[in-house]
């Protein structure tokens, strides 16, 4: 009788073989170049000039981009005035909502066209687009659709209205969704909007202007143009603007403010972000350690509220990190558009060079390195998901946002130990924390300056909570009832 031979162990440390199962993008239309869309229609720039958006995964053109001056501002403000005086200022709540409900479904029915348009732009692997992304988005536009009737219940005793325009100003890493978080709110309460979404990924934005064309929202409602940081100054000190909404760098942030104090412009500003994610010794290990992968791999790091300080308490630290590696060994990096793909590509050159700058500032500091052994694609902007081991607060990669796939690692303790550590940056964005006790839980969540705090989770969003930050991480709330407040003055 032959005997079953024993079999051999499985390999992590060169991972899977998975066969490639891209996702097609026949469905998908892209036009050759893009005008800016004003009035409901889409118009040629004042100037002339274009700009290339590419695939960061393959470094090839997808698209031509409209660059919109000073005088294309205008136009998309002045739009969005008549828009809000003729129009949508005066209409009631409830007709208001059929619109945005009807931008919702539309979103939901072109969630496919959306999620490959969004990696091809942006880099992000496609089951990241496919499954939280666009539906988060389309999520949004239901969520405040369902407020606009109903203000005077959010806010009783109070007599809310609108403000008027609103100009909107999104980053590069969610596209399609902080369109959603700007637009969806504001339509609600009765404002207009002009949006700029951010050079490097403005393919969602636009196609998101089509579908808003498609959708019979009355014209000017919304407006989106396109262009680098000259547009975004422009839409910041345009007389004609009555709202601010921008999500982006600390620094440019700190430059909105003062360049509209002594106005009466409100802003709201969600800015960078260093998480602590703060793993206890009773803690689930193995979810915590999905949890570390989902907070700052998975995304390549290019999330404002990405967990890349971690915090392990001493007696489990060992363990907690030879479970990190060797999940970090299964990681797959390569085409965004493939459903096997972890981590995608990084979203510019430019960014790239900033977070191997960064990587390289570690080594110099003296932090210990490891990356995974992971292959990397021959062509395209990639970067091996890397911890730096035995760092301390004085590191300049514990205490700056690099907004890419790099995770630090120090030990603690004690309690109060750990919420010194967490608190002691200037960011107040997000945090996680990783215990079975409740009691640990509350006490941490109250201590923490941060805007949300997960608990035995991390990344996990939803339209009806509040997100934003403390310190230089901004002001104001998106999301949730919160996050109509913003739009509206009593």
């Amino acid at each position: 009788m032959k005997k079953n031979k024993t079999p051999k162990p499985l390999n992590f440390s060169t991972g899977w073989d998975y066969a490639p199962a891209p996702e097609s993008t026949d469905h998908i239309k892209l036009e050759k170049q893009y005008d800016l869309f004003i009035g409901g229609k889409f118009v040629k720039p004042s100037g002339g000039k274009y700009f290339d958006t590419i695939n960061p995964a393959t470094e090839k053109k997808l698209a031509s981009i409209a660059i919109a001056e000073t005088k294309d501002v205008d136009k998309a403000v002045q739009a969005a005035r008549k828009a809000y005086d003729t129009v949508w200022g005066k209409m009631p709540g409830a007709e208001r909502s059929k619109y945005i409900f009807r931008i919702a479904r539309m979103i939901q029915e072109r969630a496919r066209e959306f999620s490959v348009i969004e990696s091809m732009d942006g880099g992000k692997p496609i089951r990241e687009s496919r499954d939280i992304d666009i539906p988060l988005a389309a999520n949004h536009f239901f969520y405040y659709a369902g407020w606009a009737d109903k203000l005077n219940y959010a806010f009783p005793n109070r007599k809310p209205s609108s403000l008027g325009v609103a100009a909107q100003i999104i980053p590069w890493n969610f596209p399609l969704l902080m369109a959603a978080w700007k637009i969806a709110p504001a339509l609600a309460t009765g404002n207009t909007v002009v949006l700029k979404p951010a050079e490097t990924t403005p393919l969602t934005a636009l196609k998101l202007a089509e579908l808003i064309r498609d959708s019979g929202l009355p014209d000017g409602v919304v407006n989106i143009i396109t262009g680098a940081g000259n547009t975004g100054a422009a839409m910041v000190g345009h007389t004609g603007v009555d709202k601010i909404a921008f999500t982006g760098s600390t620094d440019v942030g700190k430059l909105i403010q003062k360049s509209i104090a002594g106005t009466n412009k409100k802003l709201t500003l969600e800015l960078g972000g260093k998480a602590a994610n703060i793993i206890f010794e009773d803690a689930p290990l193995d979810q915590a350690v999905e949890g570390i992968i989902n907070g700052i791999f998975f995304n390549q790091g290019h999330v404002c509220c990405a967990g890349s300080r971690l915090f392990i308490q001493e007696n489990v630290a060992d363990i907690v990190i030879r479970k990190l590696k060797q999940r970090m060994e299964t990681l797959i990096i390569g085409d965004p558009l493939d459903k096997n793909t972890d981590i995608g590509a990084i979203n510019s050159k430019e960014q790239l060079q900033t977070i191997l700058k960064y990587i390289q500032i570690g080594k110099n500091e003296g932090a210990d390195i490891y990356q995974s052994s992971c292959s990397m694609p021959a062509k395209g902007f990639f970067c091996k998901p890397t911890l730096f081991l035995n760092t301390s607060q004085s590191h300049r990669i514990v205490q700056e946002e690099i907004f890419g796939p790099v995770l630090t690692i120090q030990t603690f303790r004690t309690i109060e130990e750990v919420i010194e550590k967490a608190n002691n940056i200037p960011y107040g964005l997000s945090a996680g924390v990783w215990t079975d006790k409740g009691s640990k839980i509350f006490n941490l969540t109250s201590r923490l300056r941060a805007g949300v705090v997960w608990a035995n989770t991390y990344n996990k969003f939803d339209p009806t909570s509040p997100f934003g930050g403390y310190k230089e991480s901004g002001f104001g709330r998106e999301g949730g009832l919160h996050g109509l407040m913003p739009y509206l003055k009593f």
